[in-house]
């Protein structure tokens, strides 16, 4: 619900894996609209000792886009910011003791067999309700011997938080990434922690969203042109686009899609069952205490990385709508790969890992390529979501698909058409949305909780509506 008053604007900082972005987002009666100001690259960089995030660079980049939406719209009230999960930056004196590893560096799996050595997966999943994902925090914090040096570790948004403001924080929806927040509790599982022989001083202190961190340092102030509060949001990304999905029912699931695609159900309460742990499904925090009981499906990453080679070995970009449109006309049967194999889980030569899984029936073409590659990602989304339904016991009725996924009709289509219920796509710019409405909120700007909220971006956003079509329509 929008407070009667003039139109007010935020910042909101959204990082991904492959790219950053700053919005100016304005609330107001009638309007709720983002504006992109900055946008800039991101991704690893190979270093002698592993993959990293270039962060010198990330986090400069930040900077000039909010000062540039400082310049744009001079009443921005206050910064936000999310990013995606699980990685993070040692601090010691308060200066960063090396850059932030990639979560796709090698070095994690021997970190799942140490922890697991000394917790057992059940147990494990018992306490921190995730699934099996061997770049948790907690996998990498064990192999890491500078967490020792150490005197705090902040993940991505809280790292960035902390050079902006001083202030030293874990907002609790991405800490319930680590696989070290109790899924009971959201508080830090310090026994855990001790067994891990992980340092409990390195773990701040926890806050949720709505609540202020702290003012921008002097210095920040200068460069951006303004004094303003940072105020913790959804901080993983998935938790901010999942407060702006605009889910039409209870019974909706949905599917925050982009690099990766993130495909469950918001919940009440976690789901711990020996079914649940089995199927690999996640129980993470969401804003307002929700539960986001969700499967990672890997996403638009395989096209993107299939894309890349192909570019270079062409020497040429390749035009990504005309392929998309070039493989909606491919007929007869698709065939697919299990999109989740771990084959595919490292950068480089995807399209050749991808053939290998299909063997005989690779096509072609690209077209016919690029085509067994959505309705591969289409086919996982499908089990998910229904996997989801059934190890929850909630019935699902619509499906809604948000983030830069979205914009794929072909991927859409085909998941609505391989999960049998209808797909509602949009916003695109979800992540950074949810990122607004909760900054939104704490100014007293909007009032009420997420079913409130997401009343707003229904009522500005209008979702794309996929019908899932017969096998005879679809041939």
């Amino acid at each position: 619900m929008t407070v009667p008053g003039s139109t007010r604007a935020f910042a909101a900082v959204d990082l991904g894996a492959t790219s950053g972005r700053v919005m100016i987002g304005r609330v107001g009666p009638g309007t709720l609209d983002l504006e992109p100001v900055g946008r800039f690259p991101n991704g690893p960089v190979e270093r002698a000792d592993g993959l990293h995030w270039d962060f010198r660079a990330l986090f400069e980049n930040v900077v000039s886009a909010l000062a540039a939406a400082v310049r744009r719209e001079p009443a921005i009230e206050s910064i936000g910011i999310d990013s995606w999960a699980v990685d993070y930056g040692l601090l010691r004196n308060g200066e960063l003791l090396a850059e932030p590893f990639h979560y796709r560096d090698r070095r994690t799996q021997r970190g799942v067999d140490e922890v697991h050595a000394i917790v057992p997966f059940a147990e494990l999943y018992q306490r921190n309700g995730l699934q099996l994902l061997p770049f948790n925090t907690l996998y990498q914090y064990r192999v890491d011997r500078r967490v020792d040096e150490a005197d705090a570790a902040l993940l991505i948004p809280d790292l960035i938080a902390y050079l902006l403001t001083g202030e030293q924080i874990a907002e609790r929806t991405n800490a319930s990434t680590t696989g070290l927040l109790d899924v009971q509790s959201s508080q830090w599982d310090l026994e855990l922690a001790s067994r891990l022989e992980i340092p409990h001083h390195v773990l701040p202190r926890l806050v949720s969203a709505g609540d202020t961190i702290g003012r921008l340092r002097k210095d920040v102030a200068a460069r951006i042109g303004a004094d303003l509060p940072v105020i913790a949001v959804g901080s993983h990304d998935t938790a901010s686009a999942v407060v702006a999905a605009p889910l039409s029912s209870p019974r909706s699931a949905y599917i925050s899609c982009g690099t990766w695609g993130l495909v469950g159900l918001e919940l009440p309460a976690p789901v711990v069952t020996d079914a649940a742990r089995a199927a690999n499904f996640t129980n993470e925090l969401g804003v307002d205490g929700r539960i986001r009981f969700l499967h990672n499906v890997t996403g638009l990453w395989l096209l993107s990385e299939t894309i890349r080679e192909w570019e270079a070995q062409d020497g040429a970009a390749v035009d990504l709508p005309a392929l998309l449109d070039a493989a909606a006309a491919v007929d007869g049967r698709i065939p697919l790969f299990d999109a989740n194999d771990a084959t595919l889980s490292a950068p480089g030569d995807m399209a050749s890992r991808i053939a290998s899984l299909l063997g005989d029936d690779a096509p072609a073409s690209r077209p016919a390529f690029a085509r067994s590659i959505v309705e591969s990602i289409a086919a996982a989304f499908a089990r998910a979501v229904q996997q989801a339904a059934e190890l929850s016991g909630q019935q699902v009725d619509s499906i809604h698909l948000v983030g830069g996924g979205s914009l794929n009709r072909l991927l859409c289509q085909a998941t609505a058409d391989r999960s049998g219920r209808p797909v509602l796509a949009g916003p695109v710019e979800a992540t950074a949305l949810g990122n607004l409405l909760v900054q939104a909120r704490a100014s007293g700007a909007l009032a009420g909780g997420l079913e409130e909220l997401r009343a707003s971006v229904a009522a500005s956003h209008e979702p794309v509506r996929y019908e899932p079509r017969t096998e005879k329509s679809r041939a």
